[in-house]
């Protein structure tokens, strides 16, 4: 028993730098949070609060219920919520598919068209903005939320596809062969093994794709025009310009911009926790 405790306190000892470490890290990342929280519960700030407040005084909402209701702040959470959802849909559904492609079939030229897909991750988005903004106007959807949920998409999949790639790559052979001498084709393997296997992947590469739509700026900048098609990113720059200096108000609107993020995070993140997805399919 004796042995057993030594042997215990070491390996907790030895972890001890490790959590230590990882509570610095949490309690750095979590002060900024804090202190827009706590900023944005106080009335009518007008100059960033010294000494820095990290918890709010009172539980004053008014800036929240303000932010939401100027300059149809609501309205644009909506549209950024529309975009996002089917931006996202789109390239976590196509990203798998063109993933499962390249990693389980064999076909004319797929070393080369991954490596294309490798080449598009390397073009800096700002040097693509002029194309594809002449793209959309050919296509008659500049001011249209479908000329973004096209960008969004085609930019999103290059990425989700290499990983998911690696991932899908992975996958014992032994299990695939077993599906097809069942008489599982090609799309039963992807829907029925793939898939459900590859729920934490899917779902932290989803994760990172709605956070990269959902807070685009530039293109949607630049393609929408009309005030009512307008996007979150572009009401805080706009909500920015109209309350410069009301600290509280800037920063209860940043706050409500991240709120679908975090419940993003919170519905999925049952799938992100899980480890070894494989783990147990196969013995020896």
């Amino acid at each position: 028993m004796r042995n057993k405790h030594t042997g215990s306190s070491r390996r907790t000892g030895g972890k001890a730098p490790v959590y230590t470490g990882l509570v610095i890290f949490s309690a750095l990342a979590l002060l900024p949070f804090l202190y827009m929280l706590a900023t944005a519960m106080t009335p009518h700030s007008f100059s960033m609060p010294y000494p820095p407040i990290l918890i709010p005084k009172s539980l004053y909402l008014e800036n929240f219920l303000t932010a939401w209701q100027s300059n149809h702040f609501g309205a644009y959470f909506a549209n950024s919520v529309l975009v996002s959802v089917i931006a996202t849909t789109l390239i976590v559904v196509i990203s798998t598919l063109s993933a499962y492609g390249f990693a389980r079939m064999q076909f004319p030229g797929r070393e080369f068209f991954f490596n294309l897909f490798l080449f598009s991750m390397m073009v800096p988005p700002i040097t693509n903005l002029v194309a594809q903004f002449t793209l959309m106007q050919s296509l008659k959807l500049v001011d249209d939320f479908w000329g973004l949920v096209i960008i969004y998409t085609g930019t999103g999949i290059a990425a989700n596809t290499y990983f998911l790639r690696n991932f899908f790559y992975n996958f014992p052979r032994e299990l695939e062969e077993a599906m097809t001498v069942d008489g599982g084709g090609k799309f039963a393997i992807y829907w029925h093994l793939i898939l459900p296997l590859s729920k934490p992947a899917i779902a932290t590469f989803g994760i990172l794709a709605f956070s990269n739509v959902w807070d685009e700026f530039l293109l949607a900048l630049t393609l929408i025009k009309s005030p009512q098609n307008r996007t979150l990113p572009i009401a805080i720059k706009l909500f920015e310009g109209q309350h410069v200096s009301d600290w509280s108000l800037i920063f209860a609107a940043s706050l409500i911009a991240v709120v679908p993020i975090l419940f993003i995070y919170i519905v999925f993140q049952k799938y992100l926790i899980k480890g070894g997805a494989l783990d147990g399919t196969l013995k020896e």
